[in-house]
């Protein structure tokens, strides 16, 4: 094995050497890093050739794919610098908690905010506004482990996972808001380093703002290695990483760890976030950074989320390539999106799945859906729960029908866009909810559905029902592929995985502008069964709403049979359900293949409805948006799936566009803090109250409801008294 790897290196290292000739300050870096490789290699440092393997491959795909003058080199390796310090915040707080910190970039954003508004709004110098907004970001990193993230110790990681992009979103709005202090909308304004400093490298020229990133990020990459690795308090933070229980059992404050840790990753976050803002400007505007959040990711993978320094590492390395691809294809700078997710792709398959029983619990952990009970046999047949089932029912069906008569063709749109996210809905309660496999891509798939419908009705003329299938098989196909690498990773390493699909299939897969065959223009809508006229907004809800009703029983089918159950015995023991036969790939790819169907046909109504295909309503934000709402309508139950859909869609009808993250961040935290089952579990407990009810009333005993409280305390009663005549019959 050594020896191979030797060869190879070698090899690409001749490779590199003739390619980058002609680009020293490149060519010398990434030799740096082959010989550091070498050496480890031969003397056999396994844990420097892991931390260094990734670092070489990353850095010759830049040399020989993307090759670079040294000015701009140099802007990826600043650039590269920065991003590490918002993955080393986020591998930081992976090791402390084991959840993917979605809102890092977003904790340095609100202090940054905060100190290009003192200097420039209120005219404070340079060196007091800064220490202003670290103190500020001491402070935030203090409130938010002790308000929100330590509510959720006990919660399953997903839960958690969910809370950081409420987190995140809640924090965008706050960065948005803020500027109001000073009676401005926002702050564009750059913040220069008052440090005179001027030196061109062809063909850039680099400021004062550069120099001062490529001093100060190493100091506190050493500092924070010395903490880490010397300090009392760092060394309880590596063993209360690597077992809590044990480290609580002897007598480590686990909890006050874990407030330094968030602490620590909220003043990395703001270093970089605010070193950048002073280079590439303030980006405030966006809701989630998804570019610096893909590229702190892809250095997670490469360093496996856990090990500081090839997080770092990777992450200068990354920023390197990200430049390349800009500078090589300057009208295309979407391509860097699916360059990380290959990277990204790559370093999970060669990623050594995890056997030991921590991995295990990670898994595990990662699993946040109770299983909903159905209704009682015992009750099931009498006369008030049929009833009260026919009622349900009629008013399902009088909403569904009426909704159009009562109001105006601007709603009857959006109930059908509602109708829609019901079935995308859907499509996570099967993936994530029962076959327990984590997606944050989802909206890719209806992007799928979306485009191969649209082209099926304008270009291949067919009918909207046939464009529905030909929409779904395409998404089943596309979800198989994305979940091959489910046969390996589970929880949040594929999360990663689907999210990179997402960034990739948005920026480039699925762009109008890099490829010719996806639909433009207006859509016009087709006859369904060559029939029903689709004209008004009125029929066309109608059709949605049936879709999405037909969509949920046909769900629900598959839930009741053979394929439902062998998705949850994966779920919830994926080694018991292979020890009894079970095919663990089949059952995988056939959860991804049915919420990658249900998800493209409501892709397929969505560019209906919308009358044109466009990337905007598919980006990642909305996959965030979606899989939060799944989450907090109740991963258990179809029925959480529309109350999911109902919970996303309503702050976007009411509040105006600065405001609409405020009650989607705002909910998720409050209904995960008060309900970790999601709102389904809160309606699931007001029917078994009422069911109790019932039972009580007929004295029927339902020992699945634990109705009978006499029958409780009789068996409580016989313990007792078993446990009193044990010493009199010893003593006999």
């Amino acid at each position: 094995m050594r020896a191979t790897f030797l060869t190879v290196a070698v090899a690409a290292a001749l490779a590199t050497l003739s390619r980058a000739w002609d680009e020293p300050l490149s060519g010398a870096a990434w030799l740096i890093v082959v010989v550091v490789a070498l050496v480890a290699a031969a003397r056999g440092h396994e844990p420097t050739v892991r931390a260094a393997a990734p670092v070489a491959a990353v850095l010759w795909l830049q040399v020989l794919v993307f090759p670079l003058p040294e000015g701009v080199w140099a802007l990826g390796l600043v650039l590269g610098l920065l991003s590490a310090l918002v993955a080393l915040g986020m591998a930081l707080i992976y090791r402390a908690n084991r959840v993917l910190n979605f809102a890092q970039a977003e904790l340095g954003t609100v202090p940054t905010v905060l100190v290009v508004g003192l200097v420039t709004l209120s005219g404070l110098p340079w060196l007091v506004a800064v220490p202003i907004g670290l103190g500020a970001a001491i402070v935030l990193g203090l409130v938010i482990e002790t308000a929100i993230i330590r509510r959720f110790t006990r919660a399953p990681r997903l839960v958690l996972t969910v809370a950081t992009i409420g987190l995140s979103q809640l924090l965008t709005v706050a960065s948005i808001l803020l500027p109001r202090l000073w009676g401005e909308q926002i702050i564009t304004d750059d913040v220069d380093v008052p440090l005179t400093f001027s030196r061109t490298i062809s063909p850039l020229t680099f400021t004062g703002d550069h120099l001062l990133a490529v001093v100060i990020v190493p100091v506190i990459v050493v500092a924070l290695a010395a903490f880490i690795r010397f300090s009392a308090a760092g060394v309880a933070i590596r063993a209360a990483s690597e077992r809590t229980d044990r480290a609580a059992l002897l007598g480590i404050p686990v909890r006050r760890l874990q407030t330094v840790v968030w602490v620590l990753a909220t003043v990395l976050g703001f270093v970089g976030v605010f070193l950048r803002a002073g280079i590439l400007g303030l980006p405030v505007a966006s809701t989630l950074s998804f570019g610096a959040l893909l590229v702190a990711l892809a250095a997670l993978v490469l360093g496996d989320f856990t090990d500081l320094v090839a997080v770092g590492c990777a992450a200068v390395a990354l920023g390197v390539l990200e430049q390349g691809v800009i500078w090589n294809n300057p009208d295309a700078p979407t391509l860097v999106a699916p360059v990380l997710g290959g990277v990204i792709l790559v370093g999970m398959l060669a990623r050594r799945a995890g056997v030991a029983r921590a991995a295990r619990d990670l898994t595990v952990s990662w699993l946040a859906a109770d299983e909903v009970r159905p209704i009682p046999v015992e009750l099931r047949g009498l006369p008030e729960i049929r009833a009260a089932k026919l009622g349900g029912l009629a008013v399902g069906l009088a909403v569904l029908v009426g909704l159009p008569f009562v109001t105006g063709p601007s709603t009857q749109v959006d109930a059908a866009i509602v109708a829609c996210f019901v079935l995308v809905a859907a499509s996570i309660v099967v993936l994530t909810g029962w076959a327990g496999q984590v997606s944050l891509g989802q909206m890719s798939f209806v992007a799928v559905g979306a485009a191969v419908g649209g082209l099926a009705t304008t270009e291949w003329r067919v009918d909207l029902s046939l464009a529905l299938l030909a929409a779904g098989a395409a998404g089943a196909v596309v979800a198989v592929v994305v979940g091959l690498p489910a046969l390996r990773l589970r929880g949040p390493f594929l999360a990663v995985t689907t999210l990179a699909f997402a960034v990739a299939s948005t920026q480039y897969l699925l762009n109008r502008s890099r490829f010719t065959w996806l639909p433009r223009g207006s859509i016009e809508r087709p006859r369904l069964f060559a029939v029903v006229t689709l004209d008004s907004q009125r029929s066309m809800f109608w059709v949605s709403a049936a879709v999405a009703v037909l969509g949920l029983i046909v769900v629900r089918g598959v839930r009741t049979s053979r394929t439902g159950r062998v998705l949850l015995a994966l779920r919830d023991n994926e080694q018991a359900a292979t020890a009894y036969g079970i095919s663990v790939w089949r059952a995988k790819l056939s959860a991804f293949a049915l919420a990658g169907f249900v998800a493209a046909v409501a892709g397929c109504l969505y560019v209906h409805i919308l009358l044109g295909y466009a990337e905007q309503p598919y980006e990642p934000a909305v996959s965030f948006n979606v899989f939060t709402a799944a989450v907090v309508g109740g991963l258990g139950s179809l029925t959480g799936a529309v109350l999911g859909a109902l919970f996303l869609n309503g702050g976007q009808w009411f509040l105006p566009a600065d405001w609409q993250l405020l009650p989607s961040a705002v909910g998720v935290l409050l209904v995960l803090l008060v309900l970790p089952g999601g709102l389904g579990a809160l309606l699931v407990r007001g029917r078994d109250a009422v069911l109790r009810r019932i039972a009580d009333r007929r004295g029927i005993v339902v020992p699945s409801l634990v109705a009978d409280v006499r029958t409780e305390n009789d068996e409580l009663g016989s313990l007792v008294a078993a446990a009193e005549r044990v010493p009199q019959e010893v003593g006999s």
